[in-house]
C-alpha cells in the first residue's frame, strides 16, 4: 500500500502532540491539561488509523471486484481492525 501525503502528515502531527505532552510533563503541567492533550492525540491517532483503513479497503475491494472475487471477508477484517485498533 502507498501512504499518501495525508496520512504521513496526520502522523506527523500526532508525533508533534506526544513531544507536547512529554514536555508538558517535563514542565509539571496541571494534570487536566495533560489528559486533554493525550485525549487528543489518542483521537488523532484514531482518525489517521480510520484513513488508513479505508483507503486500503477501497484499494482491496476494487482489486477483488475487478478479480471478480468476493470482498466480504476484506469487509470484515476492515471491521476486526478498527475494533481491535480501539
Amino acid at each position: 500500500m502507498e501512504y499518501t501525503t495525508q496520512m504521513k502528515n496526520r502522523i506527523s502531527r500526532v508525533e508533534g502532540q506526544v513531544k507536547a505532552i512529554s514536555r508538558m510533563m517535563e514542565e509539571n503541567k496541571d494534570c487536566k491539561d495533560l489528559v486533554v492533550q493525550m485525549s487528543a492525540a489518542r483521537n488523532a491517532l484514531d482518525r489517521a488509523i480510520g484513513l488508513v483503513v479505508s483507503s486500503n479497503l477501497e484499494a482491496c475491494i476494487r482489486d477483488q471486484i475487478d478479480k471478480g472475487e468476493d470482498t466480504e471477508p476484506l469487509i470484515q477484517e476492515a471491521v476486526n481492525l478498527l475494533v481491535k485498533s480501539r
